[in-house]
């Protein structure tokens, strides 16, 4: 019988940031010419309860972290390009310990667990077929051969020969994948027809991201925020988080773009608290992704909500991103935090932190900062009453958009803004 894994989480909220940005071309033992950009990715950090040294055990109070032991991951991505060439960045970012991938692969995935038969293709590290991942590294795998959809699942494969739990060092992952994974009982199961399914969870573990090949003129626009851009309260294995819907939309144009989705619940601006502050990880979770062009910044509703700064630190903490990206040639683009009145946390919502929002939406309305805004609270605001989302946008904690609301906040991006640039391989 299939068990489902429990990570123990707290209900913060996280508010939606999205960036595109050129990153250089990856080459594996020697130039190319090819361009690679993004089609998936997902912002990682560390999971926060581990075993004590020698135990095995999660320390007193604290809930027992998850525990690989001889088993095979199977994981599931949504893929935003297309492309007949793919390669995997695997994760030990917060590691303290190495990260031993004993093999790995990558499929189309068919349904479930299930792959598309004659689809599997083994990863290779430079050349090895296994892979030991150095503490707060990633690597990057060799080119596979392997048409790859738009918008399509893909199965990445990863068997883990040692034992996660038998000592202190953190697991990388991303916590709120709102997607079912599979995990194996004992053994090397990667690329496996009928995978052997122990437990499932709806995290992603050691995956940063999935890279295609792509024309020239392609290039990628990543998500960086917190839960409402991770996509809170939607749909799971349903991919109806606001960047997922603008994904599709983008690919259906003559010069399609990637989307990577860098959203982390409870993600502040400023201060680390549920994963690093959108400051402290911009570096790896922007700047790091190929093809990477434009960046959407939505960040600052936990900040507000904890009480811990106002819009005048908000404010300069945007222009901090602002100044990085530009100095990076990405497009800056900025967007208004949502409306949270009748949240359903504690002293989430005040007075006080209600102006702090409307102080900073206003600032980026009209500061000419950003080289452009995206109105999400105007998308989604209750016309009578515009400090509340719309009843029909609201999840039940009336700080999360639904489903609905997801789709509307991607209705209210204009495409415009993602122009075609010169080929990003020239500059």
């Amino acid at each position: 019988m299939t068990r489902r894994v429990s990570i123990g989480v707290f209900g913060l909220i996280v508010l939606g940031y999205v960036a595109v940005a050129v990153g250089p071309s990856f080459a594996q033992g020697g130039a190319t010419t090819e361009h690679w950009v993004t089609t998936w990715a997902t912002a990682t950090f560390a999971l926060a309860s581990q075993a004590e040294p020698g135990t095995g055990q999660a320390p007193a109070g604290q809930p027992a972290p998850p525990r690989f032991s001889n088993q095979t991951l199977r994981q599931i991505v949504h893929t935003s390009l297309g492309g007949e060439q793919v390669r995997v960045v695997v994760a030990n970012t917060f590691g303290t310990a190495p990260l031993d991938i004993g093999a790995g692969r990558v499929a189309l995935r068919l349904k479930e667990s299930d792959i598309v038969a004659g689809s599997s293709r083994a990863l290779t590290f430079g050349g090895r077929s296994s892979a030991s991942v150095p503490a707060g590294a990633v690597m990057v795998s060799d080119p596979v051969t392997l048409t790859v959809p738009a918008l399509s699942d893909l199965a990445v494969d990863l068997h883990l020969p040692g034992d996660t739990g038998a000592g202190p060092s953190p697991l990388t992952r991303h916590l709120f994948a709102l997607q079912t994974n599979y995990v194996s009982t004992a053994g090397d199961h990667t690329g496996a027809a009928q995978f052997p399914v122990d437990s499932t969870t709806t995290s992603w573990f050691f995956l940063a991201r999935v890279e295609v090949v792509a024309p020239a003129e392609v290039s990628a626009v990543v998500a960086l925020g917190n839960s409402i851009t991770d996509g809170a309260q939607s749909t799971t294995d349903a991919n109806s988080r606001w960047p997922d819907h603008l994904a599709r939309t983008l690919a259906g144009r003559a010069v399609p773009m990637g989307v990577a989705n860098m959203g982390i619940a409870g993600n502040r601006l400023l201060n680390g608290g549920f994963g690093p502050s959108a400051l402290a990880r911009f570096d790896r979770d922007v700047l790091a992704a190929p093809g990477v062009t434009h960046l959407v910044v939505m960040e600052g509703i936990n900040d507000i909500g904890s009480g811990e700064v106002g819009a005048d630190e908000l404010i300069a903490g945007h222009q901090q991103i602002i100044g990085r990206a530009r100095a990076a040639g990405l497009t800056v683009i900025g967007a208004t935090l949502t409306p949270f009145e009748d949240a359903a946390f504690e002293g989430y919502y005040t007075p006080d932190h209600e102006a702090a929002r409307q102080a900073l939406n206003q600032w980026i309305r009209t500061s000419g900062a950003y080289d452009a805004i995206i109105d999400f609270d105007a998308a989604v605001r209750d016309p009578a009453q515009p400090t509340r989302l719309q009843s029909q946008y609201a999840a039940p904690d009336n700080i999360h958009p639904n489903d609905a609301g997801y789709r509307g906040m991607a209705a209210a991006v204009d495409l415009q803004l993602f122009t075609p640039l010169e080929p990003a391989a020239s500059r």
